[in-house]
């Protein structure tokens, strides 16, 4: 089993680049695994205790670049180590005649003085230099858009202590999302422009908010992401609040909306009152939460889900009455269909989710019915995900966290570890429902749905086979101006047999309902916003 390991030293590359890289080696016949990790502990941790940590790797520091290349034959990895090295040194841009070399620059000043006119500063460095790097662009006056992680708690109130004193924004540290006055950055989707305005310390969640807003006929004047730490008590939710004073002072901005996962709780009293005193109209999902602020002001909307956020703002921006979701009779038709055709044993959800807000989302809403969920990104500690927790139980799996991504990319680029999952769920004769979501935008696979499409059907196939009905659940989060283009994603996951609807909070509560009917329990009624 022949591998090589590796160590390019002072080449950094952000994890999205690795990730394309890898996913390219990953994609020769042959090739098991390839790993491309920057140099610092925490990686070095992830690569041990997945047992690739080589001794050649002890002296990498984070601006090393660690790689590890595991294949079947001495040619697969040659041939993967070559596709390595070329990606990494890139292609060499073409030269006009007679034209100069322009060297590209080598610091934030250098840039700063090339482009008088940029403002903000995408930032991917490793974490030990990320602080240092955004405190230079912010003393540029630029707003920093912070993708990188493992940046220190203390690191990170430094930095945003002074964009707040320079009135400069800081996205981030590991911010994966963002739009601003048209322009997406990190995993963005191509939504058009309006005037509702978004912060959120959620990335997917964000993505799918901006998407549902789009279908609905609305656009984002901004979306502006926070970094998931924002909302601790150690950060206080600074760039939030940060946020929310630009949306409520940009004339541009109608309606904002504001999208978290359960903040601190004295993060959460601070914003909501910062919030009460905006006069515009603000959507508040902290998720999992009881955001508990009808006493404050009539201008706060507390919802419940993701696609309440995109429905409540766009409302609000029509200045239209929000009516009260009713009931989606089709969708109870179609789980009583589905779960008419299950044989006996078959009950469980395996929610398989490269979004781990979607996971979350999925978690609150199930356990809203009664259903118990266990998890490796559990919403009730008691229900964490186990070796102990096998085929006889419910199911939400986080496949974009740090212990599936270890030594391959993130689901939403490689969508060989679902691939793995959906075989084996099908195996699993309790299995009854895959939910699965589909993330589309800059920075995804260029055809996720394709990828995972003959997974689902062989699938399906399989469990036929053995005299069983595996109902296939989807949702796509993306739009028709997408490079992989909302439709066509749709129409192939169609194709394999699934059942596409249109947002993560129809797909869980579809699946939530399927599930109730197989174990002959009472039907679904959603209690806040039907299934779409």
């Amino acid at each position: 089993m022949p591998i090589s390991a590796s160590i390019k030293t002072n080449l950094y590359k952000d994890s999205v680049a690795l990730m394309r890289i890898a996913q390219t080696a990953l994609a020769r016949e042959g090739v098991r695994r390839a790993t491309l990790l920057m140099g610092t502990p925490a990686n070095k941790q992830m690569l041990a205790q997945a047992g690739l940590l080589r001794a050649d790797f002890e002296p990498a520091r984070p601006s090393d670049l660690m790689i590890v290349i595991d294949a079947a034959t001495d040619d697969a990895l040659a041939a993967a180590s070559a596709d390595v090295v070329r990606l990494l040194e890139g292609e060499p841009r073409p030269q006009q005649a007679g034209q100069a070399r322009e060297n590209p620059p080598r610091s934030i000043a250098m840039a700063r003085a090339r482009g008088a006119d940029a403002m903000l500063a995408q930032i991917s460095v490793p974490g030990p230099y990320a602080a240092a790097e955004a405190m230079k662009a912010l003393r540029q006056g630029l707003h920093v858009f912070l993708f990188s992680d493992n940046v220190p708690v203390e690191q990170e109130r430094a930095i945003k202590s002074l964009g707040r004193a320079k009135g400069l924004l800081v996205m981030g540290p590991d911010c994966g999302t963002a739009i601003l006055d048209g322009t997406p950055l990190g995993f963005a989707n191509v939504v058009r422009q309006g005037n509702i305005g978004l912060v959120g310390a959620s990335g997917t969640g964000l993505q799918e908010v901006t998407c549902q807003i789009h279908a609905l006929g609305h656009g984002i004047r901004h979306a502006i992401g926070t970094g998931g730490r924002d909302v601790s008590a150690a950060i206080g939710g600074s760039t939030l609040h940060q946020a929310l004073e630009i949306l409520a002072a940009d004339p541009g901005t109608r309606v904002i909306g504001i999208v978290s996962k359960p903040p601190a709780p004295e993060v959460a009293r601070e914003v909501l009152e910062r919030a009460a005193r905006i006069d515009k109209p603000v959507v508040v999902l902290f998720l999992g939460a009881d955001a508990s602020v009808e006493r404050l002001s009539p201008n706060l909307v507390p919802v419940a889900t993701l696609y309440d956020v995109a429905a409540a703002t766009v409302a609000l921006a029509d200045g239209s009455r929000l009516e009260a979701a009713t009931r989606d009779d089709e969708a109870s038709r179609s789980a009583e269909r589905e779960a008419g055709r299950f044989a006996s044993g078959q009950r469980y959800i395996r929610g398989l989710y490269s979004g781990g807000t979607f996971c979350t989302e999925a978690q609150l809403l199930w356990r809203g019915v009664g259903l118990r969920v266990h998890s490796n990104a559990p919403v009730d500690k008691d229900l964490a995900l186990n070796e102990k927790v096998r085929g006889g139980e419910h199911t939400a799996i986080d496949l974009g966290a740090d212990e599936f991504t270890v030594g391959r990319p993130h689901p939403m680029i490689d969508p060989g570890i679902r691939i793995d999952r959906i075989a084996a769920a099908a195996q699993d004769a309790s299995t009854a429902v895959l939910v699965l979501d589909v993330v589309l935008g800059h920075g995804a696979h260029a055809d996720p749905a394709g990828a995972l499409a003959p997974a689902i059907a062989q699938a399906k196939a399989a469990c036929a086979k053995n005299g069983r009905h595996l109902s296939v659940v989807t949702f796509v989060c993306g739009t028709e101006e997408d490079p992989q283009r909302l439709s066509l994603q749709q129409a192939r996951l169609r194709d394999a047999g699934a059942l596409v609807v249109a947002s993560s909070t129809a797909a869980a509560r579809l699946a939530g309902e399927i599930a109730l009917c197989a174990a002959q329990e009472v039907t679904f009624a959603p209690a806040h916003g039907a299934a779409r």
